[in-house]
């Protein structure tokens, strides 16, 4: 196995077989979130779609490996993998931290090329200019970590009731919240890819404002969903949230050329 086909595989994941030349769909996971989470997404949307998940490193198994500490550090691994891919049309979608990863991985495509980004779909996550200052989860002691995703009610209660399972994911968690909560837009950029945004309803880590915030970060079109349901929303309304993927992505496709009678 070369090196270049060894990232590849540690970093993306496919679940489903897609036809070839089907619209590849990024997956990427939440703080602490890792490509299995995607499974039931990626048979919703195969074969119409070629969905690949995302595995970050410093969990499951890449477990040994040590957890990447920012946002830009996770779009460098990603965009180095998806150098294997073929090229061809892409559509990123990020569900909290994701969503920013999502972000800075399409603006990195859009100025180094590698794939057509079609489109970009923003989960559960405010616009990376809204920033809370009382948010810094990444600083509290590791109870306090352990309170934070108790609360946001989406990870697997066999976890949550074994505290070794718990403590080996603590680092990772960590990690993956300092990546976002000191990620900072630089200003000067925007996507040039329409975006789209799904949030919950009650999810108490967005507002409507800050949701609809993302239509400053691109000079597309802009798209906005909300769905009943909090922070991981996606598990509770997960046909609808299929359905407005492929709104999405088809709203992304350019239109067909009309043709000369």
């Amino acid at each position: 196995m070369s090196a270049a086909s060894g990232h590849h595989e540690r970093w993306l994941r496919r679940f489903e077989t897609a036809p070839e030349g089907a619209t590849r769909l990024l997956a990427l996971p939440h703080a602490g979130g890792s490509a299995p989470y995607f499974l039931p997404l990626a048979r919703a949307l195969t074969p119409e779609l070629d969905v690949v998940c995302a595995q970050y490193p410093g969990r499951q198994d890449r477990y040994r490996e040590k957890p990447l500490e920012s946002i830009e550090a996770l779009a460098d691994g990603l965009f180095e993998a998806l150098s294997s891919e073929p090229a061809g049309p892409l559509v990123l979608f990020g569900h909290s931290m994701g969503a920013v990863l999502a972000y800075e991985l399409g603006l990195r495509i859009e100025r180094q090329g590698g794939a057509d980004v079609l489109g970009v779909i923003a989960s559960g996550r405010r616009a990376p200019t809204r920033h809370r200052a009382e948010e810094a989860v990444h600083l509290r002691d590791d109870d306090g970590i352990i309170a934070e995703i108790r609360a946001l009610n989406g990870t697997d209660p066999g976890v949550l009731n074994d505290d070794e399972l718990l403590r080996m994911a603590l680092p990772a968690l960590r990690a993956d919240y300092r990546a976002v909560e000191t990620y900072r837009h630089r200003p000067e950029e925007r996507l040039r890819a329409p975006v789209s945004v799904l949030t919950g309803e009650s999810d108490p880590h967005v507002t409507q404002e800050e949701a609809r915030a993302w239509q400053e970060l691109t000079d597309g079109a802009f798209r906005y969903q909300s769905f009943p349901g909090g922070h991981f929303y996606l598990g509770t309304q997960q046909a609808a949230v299929t359905r407005a993927i492929r709104e999405s992505v088809a709203a992304f496709r350019p239109a067909p050329s009309p043709t000369t009678p």
